[in-house]
C-alpha cells in the first residue's frame, strides 16, 4: 500500500499531462486500476470496465477476422 497509493496518484495526475511526450491518457486507466486494489468502492466500476474492454475486443478481433484480416497476419502468411 505504501508504494500502490503515491504510484496511483502520480498515474492520475500524470494523465491530465497528456500534452507531453512521456505523459499520456494512458496513464488514467492504469491509475484507477492500481488505486482499486486499495478502495473497494472503485473495484465493481473498474472490474466492469475490464469486462466492457474484453468484450469490444473480442468483437473487434472478430470482424477482423471475417474481413479476412486473419489471412494476412504475420502468423498466415
Amino acid at each position: 500500500m505504501l508504494v500502490r497509493l503515491p504510484l496511483a496518484i502520480f498515474l492520475i495526475f500524470g494523465s491530465l499531462l497528456a500534452i507531453l511526450p512521456v505523459f499520456g491518457l494512458w496513464m488514467l486507466p492504469l491509475g484507477l486500476l492500481v488505486l482499486s486494489v486499495d478502495l473497494p468502492r472503485l473495484r465493481p466500476p473498474v472490474a466492469a470496465a475490464i469486462v466492457r474492454l474484453r468484450r469490444r475486443w473480442t468483437v473487434l478481433r472478430r470482424r477482423q477476422a471475417a474481413r479476412g484480416g486473419a489471412a494476412r497476419s504475420p502468423e498466415n502468411p
